[in-house]
């Protein structure tokens, strides 16, 4: 039924509800994510746990534009299946699924829709979803964005790392951290190890930004723990501003996406 106070989740709405949600002009926000591996410390649902919990606090602080839906919890990682834990979906399955969601949403008069990607592999998947959604509905402002990416995320970043580059990587000191601000008791920081195994090179690294170079093969094939970077320098503290900053970045996505005006396909002008 519908919230007047915590976040508006569309799973649970009736469809006269639904209806006046779309009515209202609100930002559809989609977590997407995946199941892996995230070393022997971390459980499998890392990715998915930590963008749905972004997504669930900044639809409770926007709570007046944004409806917030339920995470699609399987992606793209095929080079994690040596793993035990990881669940991949085919490339185009996965894209056809995102786009699939979004044209549904659309249909039922969303007008503005944001993924919000937790899962590296994902995101040119989910980029390319979001603009078939708008080559399909052009009135429509379909984005995709990946959590703590934009240039005042990396600044905290900076700010609060104590690793050089290849320290946050996966499994790492951010993922970490930010599981460790959510929910200690799943995070088994004793087994926590650091690794730096990939192969990297002038333009090829894994970091939060990785080099331009992308260069992905199976993740067995360089580690052993399945971790990239630096666990063991994980902390709550840490975990907290890098949460606080991916809730912020969230929500000022949602508002630029409300401050666009909507798309209107037009013939191109012959002459002038």
């Amino acid at each position: 039924m519908w919230s007047e106070t915590g976040p508006l989740r569309y799973e649970r709405l009736t469809w006269p509800e639904v209806a006046r949600a779309a009515g209202q002009d609100r930002v559809a926000l989609v977590p997407v994510a995946t199941l892996e591996d995230h070393g022997p410390h971390l459980p499998v649902d890392t990715d998915l746990r930590i963008v749905s919990e972004i997504c669930e606090r900044a639809a409770a602080r926007a709570a007046d534009r944004v409806v917030l839906l339920p995470a699609i919890p399987h992606g793209y990682d095929p080079h994690h299946l040596d793993f035990p834990g990881a669940i991949s979906i085919g490339w185009d399955t996965f894209v056809r699924y995102c786009s699939d969601v979004g044209r549904s949403l659309a249909h039922h008069g969303f007008r503005r829709m944001l993924f919000l990607n937790g899962h590296g592999s994902n995101q040119n998947l989910v980029e390319t979803a979001a603009r078939l959604v708008m080559v399909d509905r052009p009135e429509v402002l379909a984005a995709a964005a990946f959590y703590l990416a934009s240039p005042a995320a990396f600044e905290v970043i900076d700010r609060v790392r104590e690793s050089t580059r290849g320290g946050m990587a996966h499994a790492c000191e951010l993922e970490t951290s930010i599981y460790l601000a959510i929910d200690p008791d799943a995070v088994a920081m004793e087994l926590a190890v650091d690794e730096r195994s990939y192969p990297e090179g002038e333009h090829a690294w894994l970091d939060w930004s990785d080099g331009p170079l992308k260069l992905m093969p199976w993740w067995s094939s360089f580690s052993r723990s399945g971790v990239q970077g630096d666990a063991t320098l994980g902390t709550a503290a840490k975990g907290q501003a890098l949460l606080e900053t991916a809730v912020t970045e969230c929500v000022a996505y949602v508002d630029e996406l409300l401050a666009k005006p909507l798309p209107e396909r037009r013939p191109p002008a012959i002459g002038s």
